[in-house]
């Protein structure tokens, strides 16, 4: 989203809201639930879409459900001429769900899953003998407090909260 032109307005946080809760409603549904018309619905879900605002489906599916149960976070120091070939290397790596760049003393974040302890181990053995890749450091979670989440952002900008 890259300007004034393409920001969000109310009207849009409230038809994400809807597909939030209902991601399998029609467009006359969604329409019907935000007070616009089926074609204004169909315009703006159109343009979502086009700016990157709509996420893929694949972030709804629970890896726990897929057998992964355990997710852990592992910060990771690169070798910074390695970092290009490290990030390609863990986008290899079946189990890693993200990588982020981060400032401070490590450079990525990784978040990824494993069936169990051992899994996590041989998954976190895999990513310290990647070239390039320096130290680690594993992070198991013992329960998720928060999870993802963008309805309290769309509320504010919907000005419902």
């Amino acid at each position: 989203m890259s300007g004034e032109r393409d920001a969000l307005d109310g009207h849009d946080a409230r038809l994400l809201l809807a597909l939030a809760r209902d991601p399998r409603a029609t467009v006359l549904a969604l329409a019907e639930r935000v007070g616009l018309s089926r074609n204004t619905v169909q315009a703006r879900l159109a343009r979502l879409d086009r700016l990157g605002a709509l996420d893929t489906f694949e972030r709804r599916v629970d890896p726990a459900a897929l057998g992964y149960p355990l997710t852990a976070f592992v910060t990771v120091r690169v070798v910074q001429r390695e970092l290009a070939a490290v990030a390609d290397a863990l986008d290899r790596v079946p189990e890693v769900l993200e990588v982020h760049g981060v400032s401070g003393p490590e450079d990525l974040l990784v978040h990824l899953v494993a069936r169990d302890a051992d899994d996590l181990y041989r998954i976190a053995g895999h990513l310290l003998a990647i070239d390039g890749v320096e130290r680690t450091s594993t992070s198991l979670v013992m329960r998720s407090l928060v999870g993802f989440r963008t309805a309290p952002l769309l509320r504010r900008l919907a000005g419902d909260g």
